[in-house]
């Protein structure tokens, strides 16, 4: 009689992940409570949707910048120390945008405040190409898949957390103690990545040109079908079907709620990814992984478009909650993904290649959505953008057959 094969170890009792999940949940609890404080702070001061918008163009341009010369630095430097750095940055503006918020600092009208959302764009280069760099050294390749539902259901209470502590702290003590306790979160992130048990690989005493190297990792994912159709539809899905960084406006002109309700819908989204986390956690897919990866997306979309016609707040928060599920989906797919298809000494280049897709995807959409909102006004824009998502799913499968007609264990 055989015995019973053995049930598989879970990560969470891998102590280096533990101590990895904590440096992202700190930075993602910072970065998040910035972002719902720094919209509200700017709509404040403009009541131009507009404004929000050129939050994310703010972000995106120096993230764009940086990223490729960060997942090169990744590859090649000590990891937790890029990581603590990078949380120093984080702690730094937020001090900034604090300093600001009390009168302590000139505004120069709202200059300075933009000026500290540019450090944070290349602040944010950093973490993600750390965090995946990382993840590769704390787990054995089985675990892949379980840890990056794990991981998405860690950076998605994250966004479900920082959002509605930003909104509350916002509503009771105001802009500045919202930005200084994402200061101290920024800088209990800095000591979690520091004080993280992990084995590095050995510095090499001969680096790579920098323009080679950053060379090689493009190619890599230029010429790799499922790695590329993955971050493309997921980038051209957030760049049209985003409507975060307009929740301001929907909230003050549309639904006619205050600061607590806003930090709820951004938080609505994370909260749906969390519950599909937990489920992906225990059951990670395997089978039919780029058909599913496609029906998330198109999923998302339609309920983007069921938000923006909603009148109803809680209407609202519930279609933005299954548009979070949908985006669960894509998150755990993508990553699981990307971490079996890239090589260990790729990695850093590769997520930094991923951020400019999806990191970079943000922000442009932000400044899309606010500069649509102007031209075609604040519904039809989001209407619109949903529509869109459709599109990129449908030109998706047609053009990326190997990843429509992907299973997990064709990477294994």
């Amino acid at each position: 009689m055989s015995e019973a094969a053995p049930l598989p170890v879970s990560p969470l009792r891998n102590r280096g992940f533990i101590g990895l999940l904590f440096y992202r949940l700190l930075a993602m609890l910072s970065y998040q409570i910035v972002a719902v404080t720094v919209g509200w702070h700017l709509y404040q001061i403009t009541r131009d949707a507009l404004a929000l918008g050129l939050i994310g163009l703010t972000e995106v341009i120096p993230y764009f910048c940086f990223a490729l010369f960060a997942g090169y630095a990744v590859d090649h430097m000590r990891r937790r120390r890029l990581g603590m750095y990078a949380c120093l940055g984080l702690l730094l503006t937020t001090l900034t945008l604090a300093g600001v918020a009390s009168g302590r600092i000139p505004s120069f009208g709202t200059i300075t405040i933009y000026a500290a959302i540019a450090v944070n764009g290349v602040v944010r280069a950093f973490l993600a190409p750390v965090y995946t760099a990382l993840f590769a050294r704390v787990l054995p390749r089985e675990q892949y898949a379980r840890g990056a539902g794990i991981g998405s259901v860690v950076m998605q209470t994250g966004l479900v957390v920082g959002p509605a502590m930003g909104g509350l702290l916002v509503a009771w003590g105001g802009n500045t103690l919202a930005y200084l306790v994402a200061a101290g979160f920024a800088a209990a992130a800095a000591i979690a990545i520091v004080s993280l048990r992990v084995s590095e690989p050995p510095a090499s005493p001969e680096r790579a040109p920098i323009f080679k190297s950053i060379g090689e990792g493009l190619r890599f994912v230029f010429n790799n079908q499922v790695v590329l159709g993955a971050q493309a539809l997921d980038m051209f899905s957030v760049l049209f079907g985003g409507a975060v960084a307009l929740l301001p406006a929907f909230i003050h002109d549309i639904l006619h709620y205050g600061p607590e309700a806003l930090g709820m819908l951004r938080a609505a989204p994370a909260a749906g990814a969390v519950l599909v986390g937990l489920w992906l956690a225990r059951h990670p897919p395997k089978r039919n992984a780029g058909r599913l990866l496609l029906y998330a997306v198109a999923g998302f979309g339609l309920c983007i478009i069921g938000f923006a016609l909603s009148r109803d707040f809680w209407l609202s928060v519930l279609m933005l909650m299954l548009s979070g599920m949908c985006d669960g989906v894509s998150v755990v797919l993508r990553s699981t993904i990307l971490q079996l298809a890239t090589p260990d000494e790729m990695r850093g280049r590769v997520s930094s290649i991923n951020g400019i897709f999806i990191g970079s995807s943000n922000e442009l959409g932000a400044f899309e959505s606010g500069l649509a909102a102007r031209l075609m006004g604040l519904v039809p824009s989001v209407v619109f953008g949903g529509f869109m998502t459709l599109a990129v799913v449908g030109v998706t499968a047609w053009k990326a057959p190997k990843l429509r007609r992907l299973d997990l264990q064709d990477l294994q």
